[in-house]
C-alpha cells in the first residue's frame, strides 16, 4: 500500500462540480428536514393531494415566511421521517429555486435557535460536510451487495453518511483539502504515524495488568525501527530510557505540536523521531487508526485538535492515566458474568495509554481545555486475531448504509444469509441488545453503543454471531452509587437522576440506532414496522424472563412504558458546536423536548 501523490491545486477540488454539489445539497437538506423535524425544530404542514400530487407531501416555511420547501415523506415509529430526497423542491415568490444547504440553514436560523457566534462556524461545518459528500459521490459506486461481501476495512471506508442523527457530521474543521484527502477515512489513504519521545518527567504511561511498556513497544515497533529511533536520540546525546514513545497524528504534529509545544521541543522534553514504518488506515472516528501493515497489531488512537461534530477531538492526558484500569475492570466483569459470556460480548481493551503534561498549559488552562488534550495516545486491541475461520468483521454503522442506487447493506446481508428478515434481526439483537440490557439492569452500567462504537462479527453467510464493543474508557458509566469500583476506576461513576437512567437505552439504542434501522428496512420492504418492533420486544421479554431476580428493576426502568423523553442531539450542537456536553456531567446538558411514543408499549408483557 503506497501513499497517493499529492494532488495539484485544481485536482484537489475536482469533486466540487455543479452536479455533485447539487446532489450533496439535496442529500443534506433531506437529512435536515428529517432530523430537525424529529427534534421538533420544524413542524411540517401537510399538503393537500390532487393535481397529480401524491398523498404524504409536506411543506416547511422559512423564518421570513417567504421560502417554502415541499417534500414527500413517510412518518414511522419514534417520529422518524423517511424523506424522499428526490421529492424536495424549494419555492419563493411563485418561482422554483435550486437547493442550497447553506441558504437553508440561514433561512431557518431563528427556528433552529442558532446564535450569531455559532452560525458562521456551523455553516462552515455544513460546507465541509457537503464537500465530503461530494468527494464520496465522485468516487466509484460500490453497491451494497458488493460491500456485503467485502472485508472489514473496505466496509469501514465505504461508509458514506457518518452519524445518523447529526446533520453537520463531517465538519473536520482544521483539515485543509490536501489533509482531508490524506486523513479522512473515506479517502482510504495509508497514513504513517509520527513518533515522539516524551521525557518521563513530563509524561505518564499506564498499561493493563498483563502488559508492560517494553512489551508493548516490542509488539508495535520492529527492531529496525527501534534502532532508527534510538539513533536519533543518541545523536542528540539523549537517553532513550528516560523517555516514553508517543505516536501522534501527522496533522497534529505539523499544525499543533511543532508550534504550540515549541518550548517543549526546544528544551528536548519532546523529541521528534520521525515516521513509523507501518501504514495505518483512519477509522470512522477519524483519530483512530487500524494497522494495515499488520492487522493483528493494536489500533492507535491519537489526539487530533480538529472540530468535528460538537467537539475538538483531542485526548486528555489526565484521562489517559486510568484508561487501562477501566478496561481491565470491564473485561473482568464480562469474563465473570455468565449472561455476557453466553451472548458472545467482548470488548477491545484500551490496554495502554500515554499522556504528555505541558507545565505552562497545565498551569494556565482550565479543566477540560483543548490545550490539555493536545498530546496523548492509547493503544486498543485489534479484533482480527479473535476471528475463527469463516468469520469476518463489519462496523455496526454499516447496517444503516445505503448505496447510491438505494440498496441497503443490511438488506443485502439478510438476503445473503438465507434467513427471513425477522430471524436475522433477532440474531443481531441477541448479540447487540441483550448484553446492553443485562449491563443496564444487572449493574446500571451503560455504554455509548452507536454504530461506530460496535463491531459485528459475522459468519460466512452474513449472520451476526457476536458483538465487540469499543471506545470504553471515555464512553461507559456506572450509575449505581453502590456498585463497588476500584479506586482508579471510580472516574466512570456518574450521578444521573433516577428518571433519566433509562434514557441510556431509549435514546442511545432505540432513538439513535434502531429508529434508523427500522426506517431503512421498512422503506425497502425488507421488514415491516410491526414485525421489527415486535422482534425487539421479544428480545427484551426473553431477557427479562431469564432474569427474574431483576423484576423490580424491570418495573422501575420500564422499557414498555407508553412514552419516553425525546433527547435532541442536533439541538446540543446548534447551541454549542465547540463542546456539546460536559463529559463530567453528560446528563446535565441534555436537551429534552417532549415525549416520543414508545413502539414497544403495545407489546407489553
Amino acid at each position: 500500500m503506497t501513499a497517493p501523490a499529492a494532488p495539484t491545486p485544481r485536482d484537489a477540488v475536482a469533486h466540487l462540480t455543479p452536479e455533485l454539489w447539487e446532489q450533496a445539497n439535496r442529500l443534506l437538506i433531506r437529512k435536515a428536514l428529517a432530523e430537525f423535524t424529529h427534534e421538533r425544530l420544524f413542524v411540517p404542514a401537510p399538503l393537500p393531494g390532487g393535481d397529480g400530487e401524491p398523498a404524504g407531501r409536506f411543506a416547511v416555511t422559512s423564518d421570513d415566511g417567504g421560502t417554502e420547501y415541499r417534500f414527500a415523506a413517510r412518518k414511522l415509529s419514534l417520529d422518524h421521517w423517511q424523506v424522499d430526497a428526490e421529492s424536495i423542491t424549494r419555492h419563493r415568490d411563485g418561482g422554483r429555486l435550486p437547493l442550497d444547504a447553506l441558504a437553508f440553514i440561514t433561512e431557518f436560523r431563528g427556528s433552529l435557535g442558532i446564535g450569531e457566534q455559532i452560525l458562521p462556524v456551523y455553516l462552515e461545518e455544513i460546507s465541509s460536510t457537503l464537500a465530503s459528500t461530494a468527494f464520496k459521490l465522485s468516487g466509484p459506486s460500490i453497491s451494497a451487495d458488493r460491500l456485503a461481501r467485502s472485508d472489514f476495512q473496505e466496509i469501514e471506508a465505504g461508509m458514506t453518511e457518518g452519524h445518523p442523527c447529526f446533520v453537520a457530521n463531517n465538519g473536520r474543521l482544521g483539515f485543509d483539502i490536501a489533509e482531508y484527502r490524506a486523513y479522512a477515512p473515506e479517502a482510504g489513504a495509508p497514513v504513517r504515524l509520527i513518533w515522539l519521545a516524551a521525557h518521563r518527567g513530563c509524561a505518564t504511561f499506564t498499561t493493563s495488568a498483563d502488559l508492560s511498556y517494553d512489551k508493548l513497544l516490542l509488539s508495535e515497533l520492529s527492531a529496525p525501527t527501534l534502532r532508527r529511533f534510538s539513533s536519533v536520540m543518541s545523536e542528540q546525546d539523549l537517553d532513550m530510557d528516560e523517555y516514553f514513545l508517543i505516536p501522534v497524528h501527522p496533522w497534529q504534529w505539523w499544525n499543533k505540536l511543532s508550534v504550540t509545544f515549541a518550548a517543549e521541543v526546544a528544551q528536548r522534553n519532546l523529541v521528534c523521531l520521525g515516521h513509523g514504518d507501518d501504514e495505518h488506515l483512519a477509522q470512522q472516528s477519524i483519530r483512530t487508526f487500524f494497522n494495515a501493515s499488520h492487522p493483528g497489531k493494536h489500533y492507535v488512537k491519537t489526539a487530533l485538535s480538529v472540530l468535528n461534530m460538537g467537539f475538538l477531538r483531542g485526548l486528555s492526558a489526565e484521562y489517559m492515566k486510568a484508561t487501562p484500569a477501566i478496561n481491565d475492570w470491564l473485561a473482568g466483569l464480562i469474563a465473570e458474568d455468565e449472561v455476557l459470556r453466553d451472548s458472545g460480548l467482548s470488548i477491545l481493551r484500551e490496554c495502554a495509554a500515554v499522556g504528555y503534561h505541558a507545565a505552562p498549559y497545565e498551569a494556565a488552562a482550565p479543566k477540560g481545555s483543548p490545550y490539555l488534550k493536545m498530546l496523548a495516545a492509547l493503544w486498543r486491541e485489534s479484533p482480527v486475531p479473535r476471528l475463527a475461520p469463516g468469520e469476518r468483521l463489519a462496523t455496526m454503522a454499516s447496517l444503516l448504509h445505503v448505496d447510491r442506487e438505494g440498496g441497503s447493506f443490511a438488506t443485502s446481508l439478510i438476503e445473503r444469509s438465507g434467513l427471513d428478515a425477522a430471524t436475522w434481526l433477532r440474531r443481531y439483537l441477541d448479540t447487540y441488545l441483550t448484553p446492553l440490557l443485562h449491563c443496564f439492569y444487572e449493574y446500571e452500567l451503560v455504554f455509548m453503543p452507536h454504530g461506530e462504537n460496535v463491531i459485528l462479527v459475522l459468519d460466512e453467510d452474513g449472520v451476526p454471531k457476536r458483538s465487540i464493543f469499543k471506545d470504553i474508557a471515555e464512553e461507559i458509566a456506572v450509575m449505581n452509587p453502590d456498585t463497588p469500583l476500584p479506586a482508579e476506576v471510580e472516574r466512570i461513576r456518574a450521578e444521573v437522576p433516577e428518571e433519566m437512567k433509562i434514557l441510556s437505552l431509549f435514546t442511545d439504542v432505540f432513538d439513535c440506532f434502531l429508529r434508523f434501522l427500522n426506517g431503512t428496512l421498512a422503506d425497502r420492504g425488507t421488514l415491516d414496522e410491526d414485525t421489527f418492533w415486535s422482534t425487539v420486544a421479544d428480545c427484551v421479554r426473553d431477557y427479562q424472563k431469564s432474569a427474574p431476580h431483576l423484576a423490580d428493576r424491570f418495573k422501575r426502568y420500564d422499557l414498555f412504558a407508553d412514552s419516553f423523553p425525546l433527547s435532541c442531539l442536533n439541538r446540543l450542537q446548534l447551541r454549542n458546536n465547540q463542546q456539546m456536553v460536559d463529559l463530567q456531567d453528560p446528563a446535565g446538558a441534555l436537551q429534552l423536548i417532549g415525549e416520543l411514543d414508545n413502539p414497544l408499549a403495545r407489546f407489553t408483557p
